[in-house]
């Protein structure tokens, strides 16, 4: 099953691009990342790493269900493409790709997923409450980051370095705009 998530952002791509492609950092700029531990890093620049995510379920109390996961991770800076292929447990094979596009307003960023597991309603399940949940928050948190350090012209320093310096976490807007709703491709 294909299925991908998109958010516009009044920012620059490559800005984007430079706040999204540091997974290590996710947990200081995403409030609902737990951890990413990097097991392995590769020769090619790519690296292993578990991820600890939070899926909410009483968002308003602050109640998630921690979800984890394994993936061999790299970026694409030509393209500003990140690539994810989860390894192991209920989401093995999962193939992650995030595009981050110029568009008329700043960027596009999309991220498809395409997973086909052996036993075929499995895909929509993960898709649905587990995956959808955390890719559309990923996604308005980094709206939200882009869109503040791009207004306040911050923008030709180092993106993740600006933003941390300011915060560790977004102030409001991350959640104020859902992302667009997902397409079946397959």
């Amino acid at each position: 099953m294909k299925t991908d998530i998109s958010i516009d952002v009044a920012a620059p791509p490559e800005l984007v691009f430079a706040l999204a492609r540091d997974i290590e950092r996710w947990p200081k700029l995403l409030p609902h990342y737990v951890s990413v531990t990097v097991l392995e890093r590769r020769a090619d620049g790519s690296i292993v790493a578990q991820l600890v995510a939070r899926r909410p379920v009483l968002p308003v109390l602050g109640i998630g269900i921690p979800v984890a996961w394994r993936s061999r991770s790299w970026s694409e800076p030509e393209t500003c493409r990140l690539r994810f292929v989860h390894q192991g447990g209920a989401t093995n094979g999962m193939d992650v790709t995030w595009r981050i596009e110029p568009a008329a307003h700043g960027a596009q960023v999309t991220i498809e997923h395409d997973f086909r597991p052996r036993f075929a309603p499995w895909a929509w399940f993960i898709d649905t409450f587990f995956t959808r949940p955390v890719a559309g928050r990923t996604l308005a948190t980094f709206k939200a980051i882009a869109e503040a350090v791009d207004a306040a012209g911050a923008g030709s320093a180092p993106a993740t370095e600006v933003f941390a310096s300011r915060s560790s976490r977004p102030t409001k807007g991350a959640e104020s705009e859902s992302p667009q709703p997902s397409k079946d491709l397959a």
